[in-house]
């Protein structure tokens, strides 16, 4: 089975500092939902896994999380793509919870679900927890210069084997010719 796990904001939506509270606040970024749909006509199963800090915060809850992957679902379907599934992490830093990224928890609970080995399993994010959770797994990191993506390159430090693409839609071309 070809799976790959994708972060949501600053990947597949635009990010922001004040955190993306609302189904209104969830736009997607340009040919984001064009990659999923590749991905999707390739074959490939897709799982979203994201940090969702904001509820544990209380700066918005479940309800509303829940609108914003009903919208996410939603275009992504319009766009001719599937979402297969989508794995939160609501906790602050502060729970020392094992699901929040750079900690592999939602890496291990993808993997479990869908019997996929996280050997070579390519993870796609705009940050370094989401390189670090995927790495620490032997999994493919990738990271995307939208979001946060810019600053996370020109900071460095990334994990080795790191690819690096523009955007979704150009890594989504590198997975889907590279694996048959």
């Amino acid at each position: 089975m070809k799976l790959v796990i994708l972060d949501r904001d600053g990947v597949i939506n635009k990010d922001r500092d004040d955190f993306v509270k609302n189904s209104l606040e969830w736009e997607p970024l340009d040919h984001s939902l064009e990659a999923i749909a590749n991905l999707t006509q390739a074959g490939w199963r897709i799982v979203v896994a994201t940090n969702q800090s904001g509820i544990g915060r209380g700066l918005f809850d479940l309800h509303a999380l829940h609108a914003m992957h009903t919208k996410m679902h939603r275009l992504v379907n319009q766009a001719g793509g599937r979402i297969d599934a989508v794995v939160v992490c609501p906790h602050t830093p502060d729970d020392n919870c094992e699901c929040r990224k750079p900690l592999p928890g939602m890496v291990k609970e993808v993997s479990e679900r869908f019997n996929v080995k996280p050997d070579g399993l390519p993870m796609v994010g705009d940050s370094l927890r989401d390189l670090e959770a995927i790495a620490a797994m032997g999994g493919q990191p990738i990271l995307v210069k939208t979001g946060k993506g810019e600053k996370t390159f020109e900071k460095g430090g990334l994990p080795e084997g790191t690819l690096v693409f523009d955007d979704l839609y150009d890594a989504v071309e590198y997975l889907i010719q590279t694996h048959h």
